[in-house]
């Protein structure tokens, strides 16, 4: 058995290989009222004026008799964007965040969401008839050839070097996106 050993220009190739670029498959925008009716159309007309298009309603999964939620009631309006607007948005919601992110907005599958209180922190002009809304960001990272897991014919698994993981998508938010990663540690009880 003799010993591997990856010389420079090796590990230069797997670096500039386009393969593994990490890139934004989709951004998923979320404002959740928790209640149907007036609120959640103002609701809605405040999304789609932030991602130009028009948001899908979201639904219940289940009665919470504490908050007066039905099962299958509207409560909430989300819009998926892609392409440049997803990274445009991105950029914008970060910048009220200071782009910093606690280590524990990373999942492990390489994905990362934040929210904002107030949705007028992204531009967006405060209108007294609508109000203010929280905003939840969530963001899918993904490498080219994702869709050999998920076509009809010819399917097949990706490898688990070509998944995204934790640490992947934290190196990509500092260097992509100049960002800090802040390491969470839970609060000590008090004595």
């Amino acid at each position: 058995m003799g010993l591997f050993v990856v010389t420079m220009e090796q590990h230069k190739k797997k670096q500039d290989n386009k393969m593994r670029e990490i890139q934004i498959e989709k951004l998923v925008l979320n404002i959740s009222v928790g209640k149907s009716g007036d609120e959640l159309t103002k609701a809605s007309k405040v999304l789609q004026d932030l991602a130009d298009q028009k948001p899908v309603l979201s639904r219940a999964k289940y009665t919470i008799r504490s908050f007066s939620i039905k099962r299958n009631e509207t409560i909430a309006v989300h819009a998926t964007v892609r392409g440049e607007k997803a990274m445009e948005l991105l950029k914008r919601g970060l910048k009220v965040k200071d782009l910093e992110l606690r280590s524990s907005c990373f999942t492990q599958n390489g994905n990362f969401g934040f929210g904002l209180d107030e949705h007028i922190d992204m531009g967006i002009k405060f209108d007294p008839a609508t109000g203010t809304y929280g905003l939840d960001f969530y963001v899918v990272l993904t490498r080219p050839g994702l869709r050999v897991k998920k076509r009809k014919r010819g399917r097949s698994h990706i490898g688990s070097r070509h998944k995204v993981t934790k640490e992947d998508a934290m190196k990509w938010f500092k260097e992509r996106l100049s960002g800090t990663c802040l390491l969470y540690t839970s609060p000590s009880p008090r004595d």
